[in-house]
């Protein structure tokens, strides 16, 4: 009876969320903070400047340039699908790497700050998760041969 019910719903969503507006939808979203963060620090590098100071990375003015740089262009690739599952490695791992130098939550004393950092550090590790299986799908097109990457 749930087999018959699973099969009846999944033949009236699968029409729509298989569509290639959804998909494209679900990886601009997956993108849009690399998209707005990449989009805000070019408009304000002064502060993206700022913002590789706060966190030590040093020489902090190229480091922003290549952030902004490797932000919109593995957005892109993923959105578009070109080399998508290398952009979505390049994001899952920038995501890690991000998240452990911004997000240490175990440095904080108790209380709501860390528990708050905790939680975006978590949300993060999902978000990594996401791009690995935009990159998953797409190597495991590649090695059935399926090419249609649009």
């Amino acid at each position: 009876m749930l087999l018959r019910m699973e099969a009846k719903l999944a033949g009236v969503c699968t029409p729509v969320f298989t569509s290639h507006p959804v998909r494209w939808l679900g990886l601009l979203a997956l993108c849009s903070i690399y998209i707005l963060s990449g989009v805000t620090k070019l408009l304000d590098f002064g502060s993206a400047v700022a913002e590789m100071e706060r966190y030590q990375l040093l020489p902090a003015r190229p480091i922003a340039a290549v952030v902004i740089l490797f932000q919109l262009s593995a957005s892109v690739m993923v959105i578009s699908g070109f080399l998508r599952w290398i952009g979505a490695l390049s994001l899952a791992v920038f995501t890690v790497l991000a998240t452990f130098i911004a997000l240490r939550f175990w440095e904080m004393p108790l209380g709501q700050e860390r528990f708050m950092t905790m939680n975006f550090f978590f949300e993060h590790l999902g978000l990594a998760g996401a791009f690995l299986l935009v990159a998953w799908y797409d190597l495991h097109r590649w090695r059935r041969g399926d090419r249609d990457w649009s």
